[in-house]
C-alpha cells in the first residue's frame, strides 16, 4: 500500500501541474471568454487525455527511470524545453495589435485531445512539478507504488479541470481576459522560458552525472 503522504504529493502535483498557466490555460480562457464556459469545459475534457498521458511519463520518469532508461526522458526534456523556451519568447515579444487566437472554436472536444496530446509544454512542466513535489519520497519509492500515483495524479486532474472550468465562465475573468490578454499572454510566456531552461537543465544534468 503506497504512504498516504505520497498519494497526497502526487495529487496536490497533478493538480498544480492543470492549473500552471500554459498553452493550455491560454487556450481554454480565450475560449470561455468568446464561446462561453460549455466550451472551454469540452476543451479541457479533451485535454484531459493528454494530462493523464504525460502525467503517467512524469510518474514513470520518477517511479522507474532506472528500469526505463533516462535517456528517453533526457532527449524529452532536452527537446521540450528547447521549444518552450522559443514559445515564450515569442509570447513576450506578442505585438499589441495581436488579438488573443480562439482555439477550438470549432470542434472544442478533439481540438483538446490533440492540443493535450501535442502540447509542449506538458512533459517538462510535468516532470518539474511532479519532481518536486514528490522529491522528499523518491527514496521510498517502488513500481508497484506507479499505479496507485497515476489513480491519485488522475483525481487532482479532475479536481484542477473542475476549478479551471468554473473560473474560465465568470464574467469577470472572461470580461479581464478579453480586456488585459496581451499581459496575460506575456506573463505566461515568461513562465514558458522558466520551466524551459529548468527542463534543459535537469536534462543536462541527469546526462552529466551518467557520463561522470
Amino acid at each position: 500500500m503506497t504512504s498516504p503522504q505520497i498519494l497526497a504529493a502526487t495529487l496536490i502535483a497533478a493538480f498544480l501541474y492543470v492549473v500552471s498557466p500554459g498553452p493550455a490555460f491560454l487556450a481554454l480562457f480565450t475560449l470561455a471568454a468568446s464561446r462561453g464556459r460549455a466550451a472551454g469545459a469540452k476543451f479541457i475534457c479533451g485535454h484531459l487525455v493528454g494530462d493523464v498521458t504525460w502525467g503517467a511519463l512524469a510518474v514513470a520518469a520518477i517511479v522507474g527511470a532506472n528500469r526505463i532508461g533516462p535517456r528517453l526522458f533526457e532527449l524529452l526534456g532536452f527537446g521540450c524545453g528547447i521549444y518552450l523556451v522559443y514559445l515564450g519568447l515569442r509570447a513576450v515579444m506578442t505585438r499589441k495589435d495581436a488579438p488573443p487566437r480562439t482555439i477550438g472554436a470549432a470542434r472544442p472536444l478533439a481540438t483538446g485531445m490533440a492540443f493535450g496530446l501535442t502540447n509542449p509544454k506538458a512533459y517538462p512542466v510535468a516532470l518539474a512539478i511532479f519532481s518536486a513535489i514528490v522529491a522528499p519520497y523518491i527514496g521510498a519509492l517502488h513500481a508497484s507504488d506507479a499505479p496507485q500515483m497515476l489513480a491519485a495524479a488522475f483525481i487532482g486532474f479532475l479536481i484542477a479541470d473542475a476549478v479551471l472550468i468554473f473560473m474560465a465562465g465568470l464574467p469577470a475573468v472572461r470580461k479581464f481576459f478579453l480586456t488585459h490578454g496581451l499581459v496575460v499572454t506575456r506573463f505566461v510566456g515568461v513562465i514558458f522560458i522558466l520551466f524551459g531552461a529548468r527542463s534543459i537543465a535537469d536534462a543536462a544534468g541527469s546526462a552529466m552525472r551518467r557520463t561522470a
